[in-house]
């Protein structure tokens, strides 16, 4: 299936959607940082989805309940950043939707560049590429060396992976970086609570027609120490049966 053309947009509204849970050390600045953001041209509207965290975050959300660019959406407990992302998807009304963590590993720097394209009417997707300051390896943990290296050999196995299923010839398929038109996604339901989401909507959105252009963006790195949630057993379990589930599925 191809989409069909779109038309450049001008005085858009940028959806940016926000899975905060346990981000209790990162939670105010980021939520400053992009409360604050402003984008030429474009209207922005932050949907927060806090999964009833344990660790203090969830109180570090509500202080920005009255702001006016913010969307606070309160779970009454963690499903999963999947399931986050896929609420925040629903009450999204923007022209695009824009995947945003509360770590700080990326630099809202980068959304000038993201958007550009889906502006000028060229792409309807665009994935922010960990790989812009060149080099095979994203992750760098100065204290984790080991768990750097399995998790880097690792993405370039599930980009093959991607890359051969799909036909497609992608970098960096997981980053969380995904930006595109909110009407990419009429028709389409969703079903992945975890990080296996990321594979679901990729592969929903290739096999819709939406081919994405990736643009390289500024990564920082965390380590588990320092916070990462990605379980190195589990997760792996649910991407491999994601891709099997969603390449082929009917929808």
């Amino acid at each position: 299936m191809h989409p069909r053309p779109f038309p450049p947009i001008t005085d858009g509204t940028l959806s940016v959607v926000v899975p905060i849970y346990n981000e209790a050390a990162t939670a105010r600045p980021a939520l400053e940082a992009i409360l604050a953001k402003e984008v030429p041209g474009w209207t922005l509207e932050i949907i927060i989805v806090e999964s009833n965290s344990t660790d203090g975050t969830r109180a570090i959300v509500e202080e920005f309940r009255e702001h006016p660019r913010a969307r606070l959406i309160l779970e009454d407990r963690p499903r999963g950043k999947g399931f986050a992302v896929r609420t925040g998807l629903a009450s999204a009304t923007g022209d695009v939707v824009l995947i945003q963590d509360a770590d700080l590993e990326y630099d809202l720097n980068d959304y000038d560049v993201l958007l550009a394209p889906l502006a000028a009417g060229r792409q309807s997707f665009v994935l922010g590429s960990r790989h812009g300051q060149g080099g095979w390896a994203i992750r760098t943990f100065s204290d984790q060396p080991v768990q750097a290296l399995v998790l880097n050999c690792a993405h370039w196995g599930f980009t093959l992976l991607i890359n051969v299923s799909l036909g497609v010839w992608l970098r960096d398929p997981f980053t969380m970086y995904k930006v595109f038109r909110r009407d990419c996604l009429a028709g389409l339901t969703f079903e992945c609570n975890r990080f296996d989401f990321d594979w679901e909507l990729l592969i929903k959105l290739i096999r819709r027609g939406h081919h994405p252009i990736e643009i390289p963006v500024s990564y920082k790195s965390r380590s588990f120490k320092e916070g990462k949630k990605i379980s190195m057993f589990r997760d792996p379990v649910t991407w491999l049966w994601a891709l099997a589930k969603f390449r082929f599925q009917r929808f």
